[in-house]
């Protein structure tokens, strides 16, 4: 192998991996804020349900009433 080749091999390998690096970097920052956008619903989601769970206790259930139409 002559030293222009392995030069060349060696600059190929080192520009693929700056790239390979810059990738990595952005698909990093997008699984971060999915994983926020993740936490932010799921806390929503737990409000929701709670607030739900509350207002079903709070109302009234049916009192052995007849239905309307009696």
């Amino acid at each position: 192998m002559t030293d222009k080749t392995f030069a060349d091999r060696i600059e190929a390998l080192e520009t693929r991996l700056t790239y390979q690096e810059e990738t990595i970097e952005t698909l990093n920052q997008a699984v971060t804020a999915q994983w926020k956008q993740i936490d932010t619903l799921t806390r929503q989601v737990a409000e929701f349900g709670e607030r739900l769970r509350e207002s079903e206790a709070a109302r009234p259930g049916p009192a052995n009433e007849p239905p309307p139409h009696y």
